[in-house]
């Protein structure tokens, strides 16, 4: 069965291309991160080698060595991969030597189930040299082999890659969609439910990640607890504080761009509750804390404070001094009263 929530329309497509045997030799999967890419890819490869006869079944050996990484025809390329101790290694692309040892066997005969799949994660990583290899084994495919590229910004992948793939773009799903799943057929409580479903903006991987994870609401809440303090601290805190982002934003990108979207909820939240709007925050836990702290901020400096979130993200895109653009977003950021932000 296929498990990715909320991608009717994708599926329709994919059930309809494996039913006429007309299945694209690669395909381009596009969407932010945790809306479905990966779960959909080896959804895919189960249907692709599935032994009964409505496939994906996810009950046969094949769907079951799939789901478990086991099966020797189906791999995944990416930015981490196992070194020769066992240990995850992290690069910052994807090499030419790792698509060359892809061509070579993509050339090979399917070794224990009826089509190869290569899935390509973060396609984006791809480097120049490895991009334009895979190009020529896009340009002749082989037969029985299937590649599946997923990226979250398909912009940054050459248009010479993007033409030879069939282009599936996977959109956030509702809200009430995501609740509903995470209720009913996952059997988390309601109230988190509700939590989730907001936070996870329509990516119902991550969603479902933190109901099965309880740490990632906790890192949430650190965070959190770090932005009240931001908040009511003096310059020496905030500048402290943009240092420690600055240095981070050098070793590990995707983390501060996940505390700055979180900010930006927040702030987002407070602008909501200060025009009365506080049925639609995202943050629902903390509801009478943002109604307490509303009141230490006026409409326009809650709308500039966003306003310099959006512009520190512009920023930090086109490679700006990551320091010196945080050190100005702390610089301009409104001091709240102590007394208001309750833990």
């Amino acid at each position: 069965m296929w498990q990715v929530v909320g991608q009717d329309r994708t599926l329709l497509l994919l059930q309809r291309s494996l039913e006429k045997g007309a299945i694209a030799h690669a395909y381009l999967f596009t969407g932010p991160p945790h809306v479905g890419k990966m779960t959909l890819a080896l959804n895919l490869a189960q249907a692709l080698n599935c032994e009964a006869s409505e496939p994906p079944c996810g009950d046969c050996s094949s769907c079951q060595r799939i789901g478990s990484a086991k099966h020797a025809d189906v791999q995944i390329i990416g930015l981490t991969s196992a070194g020769n101790t066992g240990e995850a290694k992290t690069r910052t692309e994807i090499s030419i030597n790792q698509i060359r040892q892809v061509q070579h066997q993509a050339n090979l005969p399917p070794f224990e189930g009826k089509c190869k799949v290569f899935i390509i994660d973060g396609a984006e990583h791809l480097s120049i040299e490895a991009a334009n290899c895979l190009l020529k084994t896009l340009e002749e495919p082989v037969g029985r082999v299937v590649f599946i590229l997923l990226t979250a910004n398909d912009s940054l992948l050459p248009a010479t890659v993007i033409s030879r793939c069939q282009r599936l773009e996977l959109l956030p799903i509702a809200t009430g969609e995501v609740e509903t799943a995470l209720s009913g057929c996952w059997g988390i409580e309601p109230q988190k439910a509700k939590l989730l479903a907001r936070l996870c903006h329509g990516c119902f991987g991550w969603a479902l990640s933190a109901a099965l994870d309880d740490s990632l609401l906790e890192q949430r809440s650190e965070r959190l607890d770090r932005l009240l303090d931001i908040i009511i601290g003096d310059y020496e805190e905030r500048f402290t504080y943009a240092a420690e982002l600055a240095d981070q934003f050098s070793r590990r990108r995707g983390l501060v761009w996940e505390i700055l979207d979180l900010w930006l909820d927040f702030w987002r939240d407070l602008l909501l509750v200060k025009v009365g709007f506080g049925e639609a925050i995202t943050n629902v836990d903390l509801e009478a804390k943002l109604a307490d702290l509303a009141r230490d901020f006026s409409l326009v400096e809650i709308r500039a404070v966003i306003s310099s979130l959006q512009a520190a993200g512009d920023e930090l895109q086109q490679n700006a001094n990551p320091r010196l653009v945080l050190e100005v977003l702390m610089l301009g950021m409104p001091r709240g009263q102590g007394d208001r932000v309750i833990r």
